[in-house]
């Protein structure tokens, strides 16, 4: 691995625990970064793994991961959201829930001072524009990571007002590359391409298709700094029929992601640059899940 290595961390909701089965399987090989980027649920686990880039931190974040719920990130409140549209209100939910969980998994109050370089991505809600931010106030960078459009309420900072990576650069390598990176290792968590029906409701719906767009993005990204870096994307699971917003079988994921990391690695999985056939547009039409590796698509 050369001098100037980053880890990648895309986001995608409940997913985000495929991240931490696939850092564990790289940790366990011995791989090692010099910067971290992430966005979204990506900037979460890379904050926390910017602050502990061991083993133990690893199976730390692995455990905030095996009990995490849906109310631990998303808590409903009919009264609350019926409240917010009555008087006007940009967001549906307020981020209580998401700032507790955020403030368990951190362990810096600034950016600056992670072990690794760490660069948080959101988005300029006025210009679009993307905006990494690499010091300054750890807490507030990551509500601003992830304060997906309708759902929570815009972070300002400074003069800017920001909104989740993921609605300019849900897989940040054209930031990895701007930040000098020759050799970049992306974390994708992959999308649900077994699932027989769309999600239902409000919020799933919206973080399903952003968990779409931004694996068709990852996918030409990658094609379109080919040239300017080594970019290697970790096989994300497949078929997986696992929404971004399920919740209930986190330890699942983590489990079958480092179990196929590892032999993704034992593969020569580092030596391939490339996209990996899985984030490709398909689907699994009456796909009845079994924990595998990969499977041929239907």
């Amino acid at each position: 691995m050369s001098f100037s290595t980053a880890l990648v961390l895309a986001g995608g909701g409940s997913l985000g625990a495929v991240q931490v089965g696939m850092l564990q399987a790289l940790i366990e090989a011995g791989v090692r970064f010099d910067m971290v980027v992430g966005s979204s649920v990506g900037a979460i686990n890379g904050a926390y793994f910017a602050t502990q880039p061991n083993s133990a931190g690893v199976a730390a974040l692995g455990k905030i991961w095996s009990g995490l719920r849906k109310p631990d990130v998303f808590p409903f409140s009919l009264s609350d959201s019926l409240a917010g549209l009555l008087r006007n209100r940009s967001h549906l939910l307020q981020p209580v829930a998401l700032t507790r969980l955020i403030r368990r998994a951190l362990t810096i109050r600034r950016i600056e001072e992670a072990v690794l370089p760490l660069h948080i991505v959101t988005t300029d809600l006025l210009s679009g524009a993307e905006v990494i931010l690499s010091s300054g106030d750890a807490e507030q960078a990551l509500l601003a990571s992830t304060a997906i459009p309708l759902v929570f309420p815009a972070v300002r900072w400074n003069e800017r007002i920001l909104v989740d990576g993921s609605v300019c650069s849900n897989t940040p390598i054209a930031g990895a590359v701007a930040l000098g990176a020759t050799c970049i290792v992306v974390l994708p968590t992959g999308f649900a391409c077994a699932c027989d029906e769309a999600p239902k409701g409000l919020i799933a719906l919206a973080l399903h298709t952003l968990n779409l767009m931004s694996m068709r993005q990852l996918a030409r990204d990658a094609d379109l700094f080919a040239a300017h870096a080594s970019i290697h994307v970790v096989a994300p699971l497949c078929p997986l029929s696992i929404s971004v917003f399920d919740f209930g079988r986190t330890d699942e994921l983590l489990q079958r992601a480092r179990a196929q990391t590892l032999a993704w690695l034992e593969a020569g999985g580092l030596d391939q640059p490339g996209l990996p056939e899985s984030l490709q547009a398909h689907h699994h039409a009456g796909f009845d899940m079994q924990p595998q590796p990969m499977l041929a698509r239907s």
